[in-house]
């Protein structure tokens, strides 16, 4: 049974991170602006991150594309795969993977970073300066993260859908032409958008809830690797319970009734 520390420390968590989110707000339209921070975190979030984000999407289309070939392949619906993985991919499989390793990759990086600035005082220091850390530390990172995560999620759509098809050539006879026309014939604008809409919530929570734990971290050293953990682990759940909740919502007002 979940003990009544266990939701006290939930809820902490969670008004910690809307409160922050509230502050940045509010903070976002005052002078002054560093627009040079913001750039070098889109670079630290977005270019850096393009490798890893092409070489998974490529393994996950291809994985996809076999899978679900061989496995309707049994009932004669083979040439449904393009269909069934671009819809996969587009909705769900794109976003979710992508954002999950921002979460692993950034996350942790801006919560150990922010960590570190916090036990070494330099937050501190800064506000003794006259200067916001809110301003200067977690609006850059919102920002980037907001602008950076849907366009990795929109790449990582167009490699994944890439590497099923030449999965889909190459190991189940379906021709290419055959496999992006009927990509093309499925595939809506609102797949692309409600995808991309995802992550930039999971971004807004990625980057706040990395800041806010930064900030708040205690205990030196041994404080800044729980921290790292902690944004990783609280990222990812939120990303698959909120992924099931917004799926549902878009199939209620977006997607169209079956």
């Amino acid at each position: 049974m979940v003990s009544a520390q266990y939701w006290r420390s939930t809820i902490e968590i969670a008004g910690g991170v809307v409160h922050l989110g509230i502050q940045a707000a509010r903070e976002l339209f005052r002078r002054p602006f560093y627009h040079s921070l913001i750039i070098q975190q889109i670079y630290r979030i977005g270019v850096e991150s393009l490798g890893l984000v092409l070489v998974t999407a490529l393994a996950t289309g291809s994985v996809m594309a076999l899978q679900f070939g061989y496995g309707m392949a049994k009932f004669g619906a083979k040439l449904y795969v393009p269909k069934v993985v671009a819809l996969t991919i587009a909705r769900e499989m794109g976003p979710v993977f992508t954002s999950l390793l921002v979460a692993g990759r950034i996350g942790s990086g801006i919560a150990s970073e922010v960590a570190s600035m916090k036990v070494t005082q330099q937050i501190d220091a800064m506000r003794a300066l006259g200067t916001s850390p809110i301003k200067r530390i977690v609006i850059p990172r919102l920002l980037a993260a907001l602008i950076a995560l849907p366009i990795l999620t929109l790449i990582a759509d167009y490699v994944s859908l890439f590497g099923a098809m030449l999965v889909g050539r190459t190991e189940l006879g379906i021709n290419s032409e055959f496999y992006w026309a009927k990509t093309l014939e499925t595939l809506r604008l609102y797949d692309l958008t409600t995808g991309m809409a995802k992550t930039a919530i999971f971004a807004v929570f990625i980057s706040l809830a990395a800041c806010w734990k930064g900030l708040n971290t205690e205990g030196g050293t041994q404080g800044v690797g729980n921290s790292t953990t902690w944004v990783v682990v609280v990222s990812s759940v939120f990303i698959m319970i909120s992924d099931f909740f917004l799926t549902k919502l878009f199939i209620l007002t977006v997607y169209p009734r079956i």
